[in-house]
């Protein structure tokens, strides 16, 4: 395997874990925002005018996260897309 091979399967296997992690992350911070924002609706015994306020903090929280995750995501793929297409290719050296 060449030098510029094996950088690349590093680099796929790197895009691969900051992915994976990434999602992890976004995940984990949603389930955190929902179990707080349960535990606070359930602790407010029914006053509807707070609950609302709780429940749509929450909402704009997971939706800016998730927002953010998919946004960065998108331009990472673009700008690694462009940075190969651009890449400068070997020629063989003739004989």
């Amino acid at each position: 395997m060449s030098r510029d091979e094996s950088r690349a399967v590093r680099d796929t296997e790197l895009e691969k874990e900051r992915a994976r992690y990434g999602l992890l992350a976004v995940v984990v911070s949603i389930l955190a925002i929902s179990g707080v924002t349960v535990f606070g609706v359930w602790r407010l015994d029914g006053d509807k005018a707070v609950i609302v306020g709780v429940l749509t903090a929450a909402f704009t929280a997971v939706s800016s996260m998730t927002t953010a995750y998919l946004g960065i995501k998108a331009v990472s793929n673009t700008a690694r897309s462009m940075a190969i297409e651009n890449r400068p290719r070997r020629e063989p050296a003739p004989e």
